[in-house]
């Protein structure tokens, strides 16, 4: 019998970042998989970061994950998105070496000590008492103190090319077919998500003189705080365009009434639908972009980005044949869709163990999102959490006032989801206090306190911090002559044409990573005040706890519809309460008021 004390089922990017985590953390951990070649396997695009997605990067490394390290290491071209915006909403966006980056995590989690790599298929838990125990393999049973199980797409998912369809978590991979109906005879929530991939081309087909070259950002900053900086030779995406015969292709295919009663069932992903979705959904547009992205530096394959399809593939190679610099490309991969399971996300607590069975933890596509960046976050929180619990020490919860990762998972466990969750900057409401440049200040604390973060490298982020207070300091006590009047460098610098960097090089040390933050504080300084009064309101609710199976429909005054909506879940602050859909203020204020009732009538 081996045993364990955390097991992760799953080696994609969920599962990867919990088994490092677990494992550094001091716990004995088990990674189990169906394949070790596909290890941190890209299954989509070969890209990291991205609107709101760049945010989680950052967090997952302030935290001590591996994403930012590997994204760095593989990088093949950095973009600031959203560059001429403020810096709330501004996030980077890496392309990267696909085969590498798969080449760089796999020895990574090679190398880890207290890590096991077991390559069998994961077929059901081991339970007792309503707690889990281990799991069982096709060959054998595992035991642990706590399950974490991530398996992407792979929950009984099903391959769609057209008509033709599939048991597959990926193209040529099985489904895990008996771990989803283990998970339902144990009386967990399940339904069914839908997403889909474009086809990837031969480069040397390719004419891009007929498109638009999409160059990397001279100057960038890469993911980890780590690295100042990174010496980089960059290759260019580039940009072309559907049109109206494009248009008239899929319209001439979606004719097929089977094909679009297998194309429109099941959920699709809102924020990256397929090409004929979009011909469907947005029918005046003329044409919809297309991004042509290296797959790699030693390779001529290119990821057509914005034609995600179910279509089969002679209809994508209709469909190819009337795009501008893709008149004679050849397909070296065919897109195609998958349909899967996964678990109502509102029957999890914040620290993403599930309520109803415990020690077992979810992360990544189970619970409902979408992308590498999302799915890499749960995976850092559940591993964290699994191992904080291992060691008997407290749970790690990042509320929505303290990061990106916070939002996204309270927004999960509360909100829950009908469709593939994909973070933005617009889901968060205090994106001013919680930028890219600030991740470290705000994260490395937790990541020091779980042991994923070295002291010397947490005395490093200490600096920085004494550096930018030490500059702000510098700032409001500096005075300057402005027409004829004393003022503050600080007052000075507030107004949007001044830039740090166009003072006299006359200032006080600061780091050049200090430097931004700086900026950003003292540019928004009256925004940034406003927002932190804001979170104080916030954490005012978050504060008021709500009892361990409270019986909401004792409470008086409460509407049926409340009562109903809140007894389906196991909400532990007035905050969570809050953030539910159809919950009124007057019945925030009369849970409020009975709960300090209550809570002074208790002996």
């Amino acid at each position: 019998m081996q045993a364990f004390d955390i097991i992760i089922v799953g080696a994609g990017h969920a599962g990867v970042e919990a088994a490092l985590a677990a494992s550094r953390i001091g716990c004995h951990t088990a990674l189990v998989t169906l394949n070790k070649d596909t290890i941190g396997l890209m299954s989509c695009n070969p890209a990291i970061g991205g609107v709101g997605k760049g945010q989680l990067v950052k967090e997952i490394d302030a935290l001590g994950g591996e994403m930012a390290e590997a994204a760095d290491t593989c990088a093949i071209q950095f973009r600031r998105l959203n560059a001429s915006k403020g810096p709330a909403v501004q996030s980077t966006r890496c392309q990267v070496d696909r085969r590498m980056y798969q080449r760089y995590i796999a020895k990574k989690v090679a190398a880890q000590e207290n890590l096991c790599l077991i390559e069998e298929e994961a077929v059901g838990l081991i339970t007792k008492d309503a707690a889990v125990l281990g799991i069982q393999t096709s060959r054998q049973a595992l035991y642990s103190k706590c399950v974490i199980l991530a398996c992407g797409t792979f929950l009984g998912g099903v391959v769609y090319f057209g008509l033709e369809k599939y048991p597959a978590g990926r193209r040529n991979e099985p489904a895990s077919i008996k771990l989803s109906q283990n998970l339902r005879s144990l009386g967990l929530h399940l339904s069914r998500l839908k997403t889909c991939t474009p086809p990837r081309l031969d480069g040397k087909s390719i004419d891009f003189s007929r498109m638009s070259p999409q160059p990397g950002d001279s100057e960038f900053r890469p993911f980890s705080f780590s690295r100042p900086h990174l010496p980089l030779l960059q290759q260019p995406c580039y940009l072309t365009y559907t049109n109206p015969r494009t248009h008239a292709v899929i319209r001439s295919a979606l004719r097929d009434k089977k094909l679009l009663l297998a194309i429109s069932q099941g959920t699709n992903p809102r924020y990256c639908p397929s090409i004929e979705e979009k011909i469907i959904r947005f029918s005046d547009k003329q044409r919809h972009q297309l991004f042509i992205e290296p797959e790699g530096r030693d390779t001529d394959e290119y990821y057509v980005n914005g034609l995600f399809t179910f279509l089969p593939r002679e209809i994508q190679e209709k469909i190819l044949a009337t795009i501008c610099g893709l008149e004679n490309s050849q397909i070296t991969h065919p897109g195609y869709g998958v349909e899967y399971d996964f678990i109502i996300p509102t029957q999890l607590l914040p620290t993403l163990e599930v309520k109803a069975i415990k020690n077992l933890f979810l992360a990544g596509q189970i619970n409902g999102t979408t992308g590498y960046e999302e799915a890499a976050a749960q995976g850092l929180i559940a591993g964290i959490n699994a191992g904080l619990k291992v060691k008997q020490k407290p749970p790690l919860i990042l509320d929505r006032s303290t990061s990106y990762t916070g939002v996204l998972i309270d927004d999960l466990v509360t909100k829950g989801t009908l469709e593939p969750y994909r973070m933005f900057t617009s889901r968060v409401e205090y994106r001013l206090l919680i930028r890219e440049d600030n991740a470290d200040l705000r994260l490395a604390r937790f990541g020091y306190l779980a042991g994923l973060i070295s002291k010397q490298g947490y005395a490093g982020i200490l600096k920085k911090q004494e550096s930018i207070e030490q500059g702000i300091k510098y700032f409001k006590e500096t005075r300057v002559s402005d027409n004829g009047r004393k003022i503050s460098l600080f007052q000075y610098l507030r107004r949007p044409q001044i830039k740090i960097r166009d003072l006299s090089p006359d200032l006080p040390l600061i780091t050049e990573d200090a430097l931004g933050v700086i900026e950003a504080e003292i540019k928004y300084s009256g925004y940034i005040q406003r927002q932190v009064s804001e979170v104080k309101n916030f954490r005012h609710l978050e504060k008021i706890k709500i009892p361990e199976n409270l019986d909401y429909a004792k409470i008086p005054g409460l509407s049926n519809e409340i009562k109903e909506k809140l007894s389906k879940q196991q909400l532990l602050n007035l905050g969570q309460v809050n953030r539910i859909s159809g919950i009124t203020p007057a019945a925030i204020t009369l849970l409020m008021v009975w709960l300090r009732r209550k809570q002074a009538d208790a002996p």
